[in-house]
């Protein structure tokens, strides 16, 4: 697969690392549909990057189904889907405030995790129809965990175990796909600079960075982009999750 031949949604493509993804793919020639819930940010996006959007909630199944079908309205079929849609919060099993919300915990395994395989599914229900390149490819998904799945760090249990769970997923997903053509790989990012860290301060992002052993610095969401790129277009990745945190281990 080479991203100019690439049709591709991407979750959460409104802002941060899906975002930068999308705007990699789009600068690449991939024909590009944002899923955001965010219809101003996600409409705006799509404009700059000549790329069309569907206002998505990626839990509700009737409104990912409605995105898909816009998608392959718009752009002739579906053959890359990237999850990027996700949230973080920070609340301790137990806290000042008593133990934690059962609620939001839902929430966020929700929105990181059943929200990733709601996606996933359905594109690959649309991935499948697609003409076979010379070695059987029909697509690929890329889905976004976390180090946070490996070194959850205090008050992370939600987003550790939502992460988690989205690591769980690759390699049998990756089987289940694989003889429709669909390869599945997911990546792991370190501490990016998003909009969610954009608002801690400069103080705190300088503490985090010291942190991280080389480059020290917050990762660019565009080398998040980037590296889903390549996964697009290396067709012997599959079934595996990179890291890419410069090598930080959190503890």
């Amino acid at each position: 697969m080479h991203l100019k031949e690439t049709a591709a949604i991407i979750t959460g493509g409104a802002s941060g690392l899906g975002e930068a993804t999308a705007r990699h793919f789009a600068a690449q020639g991939a024909q590009v549909t944002l899923l955001d819930r965010d219809a101003t940010r996600g409409a705006q996006v799509a404009e700059e990057i000549g790329g069309h959007f569907a206002q998505t909630d990626v839990t509700d199944e009737a409104s990912v189904q409605a995105a898909i079908a816009l998608a392959k309205e718009r752009m002739g079929g579906i053959s890359a889907a990237v999850n990027c849609a996700g949230i973080a919060d920070a609340i301790k099993t137990v806290g000042r405030e008593g133990p934690h919300p059962l609620d939001a915990f839902q929430r966020t395994i929700d929105i990181n995790l059943v929200g990733t395989f709601n996606v996933a599914r359905l594109a690959a229900e649309a991935m499948q129809t697609n003409d076979t390149a010379p070695d059987g490819a029909r697509g690929v998904i890329i889905n976004t965990a976390s180090i946070a799945a490996f070194d959850g760090q205090k008050g992370q249990t939600a987003y550790a175990a939502s992460k988690g769970g989205v690591v769980g997923l690759c390699l049998p997903m990756a089987r289940d796909l694989a003889k429709t053509g669909i390869r599945v790989m997911t990546i792991a990012p370190g501490i990016f600079m998003t909009p969610m860290l954009a608002g801690l301060g400069e103080e705190v992002q300088a503490q985090l960075a010291a942190d991280v052993p080389c480059p020290p610095r917050l990762g660019d969401p565009a080398e998040y982009g980037r590296l889903a790129g390549f996964i697009v277009e290396c067709g012997y990745l599959n079934g595996e999750v990179i890291r890419i945190d410069g090598a930080l281990r959190m503890r």
